[in-house]
């Protein structure tokens, strides 16, 4: 309410044409853009060889990914927005949440959905501390979340589930919505990562929800082989696939341009992302932080 929200503050002064497009297209369903990215997966495979090798270092594709995103964000602030009842929002946070197999050797003990805030000065080995223990977190037996003792004491009225959803969602299109809801949903967040591939599916343009504000939604798939001509010669290379769908209220095309030109550039060169940025932009100088993880673990 009057430009302020849990999770980010209205931006006044924008372009005319970004400001008119959620009235045009007024949900997040409306303004779905489908992209489809093929990372080169030899270059990403030999980076986190060496990583191993010479620095003893783990790293996943899913953790560089993540890091080029945030990496990306602090040179597009832009990019970071979201549209709420037709407004435009600046978001206080870098973040990102994933679905991840609570046991990946059992997909019969369910799912879980982990939700990160990063800091735009993180390195590649600051995400990947992050994700190891959101996913850790995740992964161990423990009694019952907020969402979950939530979702019991809805589910045990019957019509309870569908008042409660449809008063979060009005107080949510006012910035009334409880913020501590708004940090324990997945739905608030700038990317929502899925990695197909761990359950051996093709990668996906999945959706944007309408509930929240995901502004990206990224989706992982098996690698790929494609022919391509290098130096004159035909070979197979190995690709990874990566379906995005974006919400075009956010910014202009131009940021979308600059955005994506920065992630492909960052996932050619990971090496750059082992250092923090030289500088960090945020929108309408609105500055946010996250402390840095607590310590710099290498996981066996």
């Amino acid at each position: 309410m009057f430009g302020r929200r849990p999770d980010g503050r209205r931006i006044r002064g924008i372009d005319p044409i970004v400001r008119i497009t959620p009235y045009v297209m007024p949900m997040r369903c409306d303004a779905q853009v489908f992209l489809k990215y093929r990372i080169d997966l030899e270059v990403l495979a030999e980076y986190i060889r060496r990583q191993r090798l010479e620095k003893g270092e783990q790293l996943s594709y899913m953790q560089i990914i993540m890091a080029a995103y945030v990496r990306a964000i602090g040179r597009n602030p832009q990019v970071n927005r979201f549209v709420m009842n037709k407004q435009l929002f600046a978001r206080n946070n870098c973040s990102c949440a994933f679905t991840l197999l609570k046991d990946p050797h059992d997909i019969d003990r369910g799912e879980a959905v982990a939700k990160i805030k990063f800091d735009l000065t993180d390195t590649v080995y600051d995400v990947r501390d992050r994700v190891n223990a959101a996913v850790a977190a995740n992964r161990v037996d423990q009694t019952p979340g907020f969402v979950e003792k939530l979702l019991g004491v809805l589910f045990a009225v019957p019509g309870l589930a569908t008042v409660f959803v449809a008063l979060i969602r009005l107080l949510d299109r006012y910035g009334l919505a409880p913020g501590v809801l708004m940090d324990e949903l997945p739905f608030y967040v700038g990317l929502f990562l899925t990695n197909m591939a761990s359950i051996q599916l093709q990668d996906v343009n999945h959706h944007l929800y309408n509930w929240g504000n995901v502004g990206i939604f990224a989706g992982m798939g098996l690698e790929e082989r494609c022919a391509v001509v290098e130096n004159g010669q035909t070979r197979m290379k190995r690709f990874l696939p990566l379906g995005m769908t974006i919400d075009e209220r956010v910014c202009s095309g131009a940021h979308y341009a600059r955005f994506f030109k920065d992630i492909r550039h960052y996932l050619k060169h990971p090496e750059l992302l082992e250092l923090p940025p030289d500088e960090v932009r945020f929108d309408e100088g609105y500055e946010y932080h996250e402390p840095k993880p607590a310590s710099h673990v290498k996981p066996k």
